[in-house]
């Protein structure tokens, strides 16, 4: 069903009940590990994460954002007609809770002593998988959740509130910085190649870990917007002092190209080619602001038009998929981005007043957006179109349009869509599921039925905590 990149940690048991003598110590493979090391454990939790945030959930999130368009079989049937079901987030849930939080949590456990930089790198890892979750489903299982093979009492875990779950992230990258921050020195083994996001530096993680703290921060505008813009402000001051000053310090999602190890937007094409195209919405947007990012967020369609299907089309016959960019083997996917960074601090200053402030910060957003995804400067006529807003013209519309056009193939979109409004999107009207946008998943079957302590179902048209 889904090219999951995610590598096995296998173990070799191999038990001979005779002649132990003739074949003492041919049971231990020299291929095979007989434990996960931290190495393995660190390499093994950056590709989970990189599945869950570049797979289903980001194609998922793309539909309902109008961004793609579900054409066929269940990107059509499912998400483009918001048929999610319980049923259907199945592969979603299972790949947060086995590979995306316990893989670091087992890093974190069996490592607690010597390997701080390890530590803190799981930390980040386990935050943002954890932040996702609960972005998705709401209310959610953790502290219980990786427990199990401590007691029959953790089989089933309690849920907690969304509130105490960003919490919990919140804390999480807190420890994490901390443990990054520890010298060198206290490190019994440094993180290297194995680190395929940042090659062992602390301070990128570091940098990127704050950057986090500030999503989750500007995420809770809903509940307590004084307090959610200023701890924005704080976070993102420490993650420009910790190395976030443009785009090589963004935190992405890394693919060779090789086997199973392929961009999530390329091996789905590959594997289900014209369940999903571009949305008329997002390629008309481009289109009307003559954006210097259409050729690469685009592909050509047979005509070397770049072409939108409207929702209800059920054809993928002359429509665009997917550019280049992120459609190809050995793409490069963003997850934490400094121009995510930019639009942060400029929704938080327009939020405080300061216009200026925000119109420099939406200006350096835009500018390092084009310019990492076209890997070119900005050309000047969008530059002055687009990128050189004043105290006086700048909006909240400006900054989250933009923004949604920067963070194309990320669940973040969603999120903000669901926060501010923007852009004004209108539901499908022919959904045979709900009739409005979803504004989460429903909970997982397995988890409904095998867990006692699962709470009712709630349609996916209702907020989550934050949304509310």
């Amino acid at each position: 069903m889904k090219n999951y990149i995610i590598p096995q940690l296998f173990i070799l048991l191999t038990l001979f009940a005779g002649c132990e003598s003739f074949v003492d110590g041919w049971d231990e493979s020299p291929n095979s590990a007989t434990e996960a090391t931290p190495a393995l454990l660190l390499t093994n939790s950056q590709v989970a994460t990189f599945s869950v945030y570049t797979g289903q959930n980001a194609r998922t999130a793309a539909i309902l954002m109008q961004q793609c368009t579900g054409v066929s079989d269940q990107m059509y049937d499912v998400v483009q007609n918001y048929n999610i079901g319980e049923g259907d987030v199945e592969n979603e849930w299972q790949s947060i809770y086995e590979s995306g939080l316990q893989t670091p949590h087992t890093l974190i456990n069996d490592y607690s002593e010597g390997y701080p930089y390890y530590q803190g790198m799981a930390k980040v890892l386990m935050a943002m998988n954890l932040g996702l979750a609960a972005d998705l489903w709401g209310d959610i299982p953790f502290t219980e959740a990786l427990q199990g093979l401590e007691g029959e009492e953790y089989y089933y875990p309690h849920f907690e509130s969304q509130e105490a779950i960003i919490s919990h992230v919140q804390t999480l990258l807190d420890e994490g910085i901390a443990l990054l921050n520890e010298p060198e020195s206290a490190n019994l083994i440094m993180p290297g190649a194995d680190d395929i996001i940042f090659n062992g530096n602390a301070e990128a993680w570091i940098a990127a870990a704050w950057v986090l703290k500030a999503r989750y921060a500007i995420r809770l505008t809903k509940k307590s917007e004084t307090d959610a813009i200023d701890d924005a402000v704080l976070y993102l001051s420490k993650a420009y002092e910790a190395g976030m000053v443009n785009s090589d310090a963004n935190l992405n999602a890394y693919f060779d190209g090789s086997g199973n190890a392929q961009s999530q937007w390329w091996d789905f094409e590959n594997e289900r080619g014209g369940y999903m195209r571009m949305n008329e919405f997002f390629v008309t947007l481009l289109k009307d602001k003559s954006d210097p990012r259409l050729p690469y967020y685009v592909s050509e369609n047979g005509d070397g038009e770049y072409l939108g299907a409207t929702m209800g089309e059920t054809s993928s016959t002359g429509y665009s998929y997917v550019g280049p960019v992120y459609n190809s083997p050995d793409a490069t996917l963003p997850l934490i981005t400094f121009s995510e960074a930019k639009f942060i601090e400029a929704e938080a200053q327009f939020r405080k007043g300061n216009t200026d402030a925000a119109a420099s910060a939406y200006n350096a957003a835009v500018i390092a957006s084009v310019e990492r995804v076209t890997g070119e400067a900005i050309p000047d006529d969008y530059l002055a179109a687009e990128a050189s807003e004043t105290d006086a013209s700048i909006s909240l519309e400006k900054i989250m349009t933009q923004k949604y056009i920067a963070l194309f193939t990320q669940p973040e979109v969603w999120a903000d869509w669901r926060r501010t409004d923007i852009p004004s999107l209108s539901p499908y009207a022919e959904a045979t599921g709900v009739n409005n946008i979803p504004r989460r998943f429903p909970l997982a079957l397995s988890e409904r039925t095998n867990n006692p302590f699962s709470p009712d179902p709630v349609s996916i048209v209702v907020p989550v905590w934050w949304d509310e």
